[in-house]
């Protein structure tokens, strides 16, 4: 249930700071696990719901599609989703080429598209049907004490919150895990992200197309509709004048890029840029403090991961928290917390790895680079049992997989 307003100190078993995609999904899973839970946003998640489409989806890995039908949001998000089922990587002009097809792994789709205000839509009801998750929105933190029994905060408008464990989920520049001293190491890609959706002649086929340009990849995923979402890399310092070309000029630039495979192109919706840099803290515990999300992890887009991998932080942290109330722990025990951390702290650092030597492999046109890299493309196409193992990291089901990722009940 949602509640609001001021009072008599609360009280909860955790306390959510931020609560968007990741911080949103993570209290159903809290709450779905039986522990109360309080979330404590700056912006109210149904703020900005009813207006126009704002140009901005999310990918979703087959394994945290799971996630978010384990936690009853996929039911209200489907219908707006377009599935994924094949994925073409080319370099360039090159003659060479990757192509996935779901059917080689038995595999409804790799993953889905959706749009992020249709997701934060499904969280908006989601939150309304759960007794024990408390939403204050909008709010914020002005102090927070980490004691050595609990957790307690104090907002701007003078509540006061009582819980046995903090979790940050604010995004990269999280002021829970800046209070708690928790260092960061991150650089820049000297590249900026372009997004945007397109509107196009003909069906895209549920086919997302991944092309490595000299500047940094360009992707083209399908959305419902005959449209498309376009992540488009490019350098530092052209994006401010690509986002300054009127919409004319901003197609023509687009088209060039992007080809007329798909017939007429319209851009829908407006444009976002942003810069790319890839980001981690030192470790994503501390006493009675949790991070998740991009708070303690982020990535160039490049393998269309970043909240994949926080959906994954989601339904770990679910399962380690919901199991120990069942064993009647404290969820802030560090014994606790530490499960958490060895459990991601793997496979955290192997895709920020990845993803960052993919970005540095494909953003240039060096010949020898670009004649290895299409004849690594070309390898692993021909290799069936080589190009499986890639496809089952594209959906999310490589690894130590938490019970929600195996489609069972947390």
């Amino acid at each position: 249930m949602v509640r609001s307003g001021s009072g008599p100190e609360i009280q909860a078993d955790v306390l959510i700071a931020g609560g968007g995609l990741v911080g949103g999904t993570l209290a159903c899973g809290l709450a779905m696990g039986g522990l109360s839970v309080i979330v404590v946003d700056a912006q109210d998640p149904a703020d900005g719901l009813d207006a126009a489409f704002d140009g901005r989806a999310s990918a979703i890995a087959l394994s945290s599609q799971r996630v978010l039908e384990g936690l009853g949001l996929w039911s209200s998000m489907e219908k707006a989703s377009a599935a994924i089922k094949e994925i073409r990587v080319t370099d360039g002009d090159s003659l060479f080429f990757l192509h996935y097809d779901r059917r080689d792994v038995g595999a409804e789709a790799f993953g889905y598209m959706v749009e992020n205000r249709v997701i934060r839509t499904a969280l908006a009801s989601r939150f309304t049907d759960l007794d024990n998750l408390t939403l204050l929105a909008p709010a914020r933190i002005d102090a927070l004490e980490r004691n050595p029994g609990d957790v307690r905060a104090t907002l701007a408008d003078g509540r006061t919150i009582k819980a046995r464990l903090v979790i940050g989920a604010e995004g990269r520049k999280s002021p829970t895990r800046e209070q708690a001293g928790i260092s960061i190491t991150n650089w820049s890609y000297r590249q900026a992200g372009i997004v945007c959706t397109v509107a196009h002649e003909f069906s895209h086929d549920n086919v997302a197309h991944e092309r490595f340009l000299p500047a940094g990849p360009f992707a083209i995923l399908p959305l419902p509709d005959n449209r498309s979402s376009i992540v488009w890399t490019e350098r530092e310092e052209l994006a401010p004048e690509l986002m300054a070309l009127d919409d004319d000029a901003f197609l023509a630039e687009l088209e060039e890029r992007f080809g007329d495979f798909l017939g007429r192109l319209e851009v829908v919706g407006p444009r976002w840029a942003y810069p790319l840099s890839l980001q981690f803290a030192e470790r994503a515990v501390d006493h009675r403090l949790v991070l998740a999300g991009d708070a303690s992890h982020a990535m160039h887009p490049i393998a269309g991961q970043g909240l994949n991998m926080g959906l994954r932080d989601v339904a770990v942290l679910a399962e380690v928290l919901t199991d120990a109330r069942r064993l009647g722990l404290d969820p802030g025990a560090g014994t606790v917390l530490e499960s958490y951390e060895r459990w991601r702290r793997f496979d955290n650092t192997l895709m920020l790895a990845m993803t960052d030597l993919l970005s540095r492999l494909f953003s240039n046109d060096v010949i020898p680079v670009r004649l290895a890299r299409d004849l690594g493309l070309a390898a692993v196409n021909r290799m069936p049992p080589l190009k499986k193992v890639f496809m089952e990291h594209a959906m999310g089901l490589a690894g130590d997989l938490p019970r929600l990722m195996r489609g069972e009940r947390l």
